[in-house]
């Protein structure tokens, strides 16, 4: 998708995401919400959804898309990388990432966004994958950090 397109796309759903949110605040219907609004809108987006933090493992939360791993081990993959860095990681071609999880076999490109605390700390992870390589740019993680903001 063209970047004035996908910027324009992006601004659409942020505010139709902020105007959902304000009738609930419930985390997981929050993220239940968000992971709706973006699976079915954005057409390259395959899976989208939250792993939360638990007992030092990711556990999947609200997500659309094909079945999830429900469980990701500490420290493997993209989005315990995620997690160790505090930081938004693209992934042009997940099979050049070392230890990807690869829950469907399908999933080309990744994009992972960290939610963090008030002090800084992170408690989940919004994951998306895509179904092509190179999906993902630093368009889509700026406009994906500034919507989990919302939660």
């Amino acid at each position: 998708m063209e970047k004035q397109k996908k910027e324009s796309r992006y601004k659409r759903l942020y505010s139709q995401i902020e105007e959902l949110l304000k009738k609930c605040n419930d985390e997981t219907a929050r993220m239940a919400t968000i992971s709706a609004v973006l699976y079915n809108k954005m057409d390259y987006f395959f899976w989208c959804g939250f792993y939360r933090i638990i007992e030092d493992k990711l556990i999947v939360g609200p997500y659309q898309g094909p079945l999830a791993c429900q469980v990701l081990l500490k420290d493997k993959g993209v989005c315990w990388a995620c997690v160790n860095l505090k930081r938004t990681i693209i992934v042009p071609d997940v099979e050049k990432f070392p230890g990807h999880i690869a829950c469907d076999s399908r999933s080309k490109s990744e994009i992972v966004v960290p939610l963090k605390d008030n002090n800084g700390n992170v408690f989940a992870v919004l994951d998306i994958d895509s179904k092509e390589r190179n999906s993902f740019d630093e368009e889509d993680a700026k406009y994906l950090e500034k919507t989990i903001m919302l939660l």
